[in-house]
């Protein structure tokens, strides 16, 4: 468990194209075991954190089902404050602390009513993105210890690419996809190099009829 920020899993279902959503940001892959699976990860871990694009496609519940002995804070990546008011979220965040993370770009009026509505807003940088490493930080103190990324190809590769990741467990669906404005696993500027790329170790896998899922560590 790093000591200065949480120990984060990054968790995703994609095609074996790599695609996490259509060209028309359909993303629901996962098989009905997989989404045990992942429910079971969300009831072990303190927060559950997406990016804006996720919210503004998706609008998340980011609850845990079959399992109901945890609620994970929600998390949310959002430079301007532009989640939302009447997402599932923000209307239950009275009773389920949400945070979002802007920068000091995010007009006041937005924060003020996201505020208003029970989000925890967190001041993370002053340039047009949210700093992830200071996020991280952020939510350490606040005492979580373990955040699940459920985030787009754009965090990902953000996450990533700053090291903040130590698992990626990922679920292999039998369809192929296509498209190249359909959204993959990590995007991104990537790797120039095949000797930069992020380097995994297989911990473990299972199969699911047709469907595969891999879990790796995420080394140096």
């Amino acid at each position: 468990m790093p000591l200065e920020r949480p120990y984060v899993i990054l968790n995703a279902a994609m095609s074996l194209d790599g695609k996490i959503a259509t060209r028309t940001n359909e993303s629901r892959l996962s098989s009905q075991r997989d989404l045990r699976r992942v429910h079971m990860i969300r009831s072990q871990v303190d927060g559950i954190m997406v990016g804006l694009r996720t919210m503004l496609c998706d609008d998340p519940k980011l609850r845990v089902k079959y399992f109901h002995d945890n609620h994970p804070a929600r998390i949310v990546v959002d430079s301007k404050a532009r989640t939302p008011l009447d997402s599932y979220i923000v209307k239950t965040a009275s009773s389920t602390l949400t945070l979002i993370a802007v920068t000091t770009k995010a007009p006041q009026r937005r924060v003020k009513q996201l505020q208003k509505a029970g989000v925890k807003i967190l001041v993370c940088g002053n340039g047009p993105l949210v700093s992830l490493p200071v996020l991280m930080r952020r939510l350490r103190k606040l005492g979580i210890q373990r955040v699940l990324l459920e985030g787009g190809g754009t965090l990902n590769w953000g996450m990533l690419s700053q090291k903040l990741v130590d698992q990626v467990s990922v679920a292999i669906s039998p369809r192929i996809l296509g498209g190249e404005h359909a959204v993959t696993l990590v995007e991104g500027d990537g790797a120039l190099r095949i000797e930069d790329a992020i380097h995994l170790r297989l911990l473990g896998m299972k199969r699911y009829g047709d469907e595969l899922v891999l879990n790796y560590r995420v080394l140096s």
